[in-house]
């Protein structure tokens, strides 16, 4: 059996070093002050109560810190929690490192760069071709390691371009199919939607969002980026208008966070690979921790549904 806490069944124990994801105070039906815990390791993560806690307990045991806990899976309202027996500070004599309980790619940086540097070459418009590369030059190192989501969709370490490089994917597979589409366009629109995400997210380790990426989100941020560098670089033309488009469509509707459609053939393909690779993502994450017959936990993001894993699925 694989180890790590993704990957725990109900009734097994636990004793291990675990790092904090979040902490947030509430108070019981009896008056006494507890913590709501959000556990995580590389493998995933977990909720735990942390009961009848004392004022010190508040400043101990914050996000970001390892704690060194015993406990058991429990299961309270069909999702696993982790019931606290004992718990403490991690010292620096034990020998982990908060980088030890982050989620990482399932792609090296190095690959994930040569990717995007592959697509931007295929492209022949001039003026896509500039701007993209110059985001890709502005923003490489955040790129390569911030996580696509604060939860849900490839929210690790590099999440963000794995996610970008699997849509190019996606991208190049329906080109063969539709050779109608306007490649570059596509793969322009891909790698920059969700760079605004830079702005929007506060990091990786406990991704939470920054007062810009409250007030104004990542879509609005990117639109006014791509109009500022297309000034920057002397670029005029249709093209400028029509990224900020794809930008401002690709999450589809409105009540999806999209002020306006997509209203240009390239937008809507742009919105679909984006909905293909994040639920394929939750998916196969959610699935590749539960055995052939059973059902993966209720995944919010998927209309809060339980998918099952056929028992004639291929090892």
């Amino acid at each position: 059996m694989r180890k790590g806490i993704g990957y725990a069944n109900i009734g097994d124990s636990f004793d291990d070093f675990i790092l904090i994801k979040e902490a947030a105070r509430g108070v019981a039906s009896n008056g006494k002050a507890f913590l709501t815990l959000i556990l995580r390791d590389a493998t995933g993560e977990i909720e735990a109560k942390l009961w009848d806690i004392k004022k010190e307990d508040e400043e101990v045991f914050l996000p970001e810190k390892i704690v060194r806990l015993t406990g058991e899976i429990n299961q309270f309202r069909g999702k696993a929690q982790l019931k606290i027996f004992t718990i403490r500070p991690a010292q620096p004599t034990d020998g982990v490192h908060v980088a030890d309980f982050v989620e990482k790619a399932p792609v090296e940086k190095d690959i994930l760069i040569e990717k995007l540097t592959e697509a931007i070459f295929e492209m022949k418009n001039p003026a896509m071709q500039r701007i993209v590369r110059a985001f890709i030059k502005k923003y490489q190192d955040a790129l390569l390691t911030y996580p696509a989501a604060s939860k849900n969709h490839h929210e690790y370490v590099s999440g963000l371009a794995h996610h970008v490089v699997s849509m190019l994917g996606i991208a190049k597979e329906l080109y063969t199919l539709y050779p109608q589409i306007n490649k570059d366009l596509l793969y322009a629109g891909i790698i920059l939607h969700d760079l605004g995400k830079l702005k929007e997210l506060s990091g990786v380790v406990t991704t939470s969002y920054t007062i810009e990426g409250k007030l104004l989100g990542h879509i609005p941020i990117m639109v006014e980026e791509i109009g500022i560098m297309a000034k920057e670089l002397q670029i005029e033309g249709e093209e400028v208008l029509i990224l900020q488009h794809l930008v401002l469509s690709h999450h589809g509707k409105a009540e999806w966070g999209s002020p306006k459609p997509p209203l240009i053939r390239e937008a809507e393909l742009l919105h679909l690979i984006d909905l293909i690779d994040a639920k394929m993502n939750m998916l196969n994450r959610a699935l590749d921790k539960v055995k052939p017959g059973e059902f993966t936990e209720r995944l919010f993001a998927m209309d809060n549904r339980q998918f099952y894993k056929p028992l004639f699925e291929e090892k």
